[in-house]
């Protein structure tokens, strides 16, 4: 896992273990790296890019994380509007390439820093300091609403632990997010994780359009925690139709999710789950296609 984990040494209390007698013990344990990330931004030239925002996350996949964070932003459109983005040397020494470059495509506009608008975000919370809910109400290039994508409740049952089968990082760990773009047959296209829970979208997001495969149409993204508003945007602007969760969404996921178009499933556990918002595209009976219902 490279720099994404490291060791430390730990006082291991076990006071079942304490009753015996055995007393505690100190051993190495893996923690997962958390480092901040400036993503600079702007146009071709000397001194042209400006620091637009810094990210707590977990190193590795930093370039997807920072295309996917200016796609989920609406500040590109697709990987066109990306001339050229690399890693580049931090202030630190020894140097940890905490800083992502990115040169803009001619023609397209520079983001523009508003101090309403504060692009510092941390491991837990995603974009912070907006002034306004509306201010982030991105919208989309795409429409989900018209997407026909429909899944078998009995396959998204399954996802949750197809994804964690797939943490690599979270087994050494426990402390990392996973997000996983399925088919709707249930096939793992790709898998990010990281200590942010929108970090690990942004760089899943990233990614697709790295490889020129936005819209997401099609497709789903499951989640290990829970899904906020900020993850149900990012997942719009991706043309993501359904977004699926093992925890609990909260009330503004679920009203964008409602405006989108979208699909947003919760508390995927076992082989129950919640639907939020989109339930015309969950099948709950896969020998007549059947959609999912509310029932009074």
């Amino acid at each position: 896992m490279g720099r994404a984990t490291d060791r430390r040494g730990v006082l291991r209390i076990d006071l079942d273990a304490v009753a015996d007698g055995r007393g505690s013990v100190r051993r190495p344990d893996t923690l997962a790296v958390e480092e901040p990330l400036e993503i600079r931004v702007g146009a071709a030239g000397p001194g042209r890019r400006r620091p637009l925002a810094v990210t707590m996350r977990t190193p590795g996949d930093d370039l997807d994380l920072a295309i996917g964070f200016l796609l989920t932003e609406g500040l590109i459109r697709s990987t066109d509007d990306v001339l050229t983005a690399q890693l580049c040397a931090g202030a630190e020494t020894p140097n940890t390439y905490n800083v992502v470059d990115v040169v803009l495509a001619p023609g397209v506009p520079e983001p523009t820093v508003d101090p309403s608008r504060n692009f510092y975000t941390t491991s837990s919370c995603g974009v912070c300091g907006k002034a306004s809910i509306d201010a982030v109400r991105t919208r989309s290039l795409f429409a989900v609403a018209a997407d026909p994508l429909t899944v078998p409740a009995a396959v998204l049952a399954e996802l949750p632990e197809r994804l964690r089968a797939a943490q690599r990082g979270f087994d050494r760990t426990g402390g990392l997010h996973a997000a996983g773009l399925f088919t709707p047959a249930g096939e793992l296209v790709v898998l990010r994780e990281d200590v942010g829970r929108h970090n690990a979208v942004d760089k899943v997001i990233g990614w697709a359009v790295r490889e020129r495969r936005l819209p997401l149409a099609g497709h789903l993204l499951l989640v290990s925690g829970r899904a906020s508003f900020e993850l149900t945007q990012k997942a719009w602007m991706a043309g993501v139709p359904l977004l699926a969760a093992v925890s609990a969404p909260s009330t503004l996921a679920a009203e964008l999710a409602d405006e989108a178009g979208m699909t947003l499933v919760g508390f995927l556990r076992g082989r129950t789950m919640n639907v939020y918002a989109g339930p015309q595209r969950i099948t709950v009976d896969e020998r007549n296609g059947a959609s999912a219902r509310s029932h009074d």
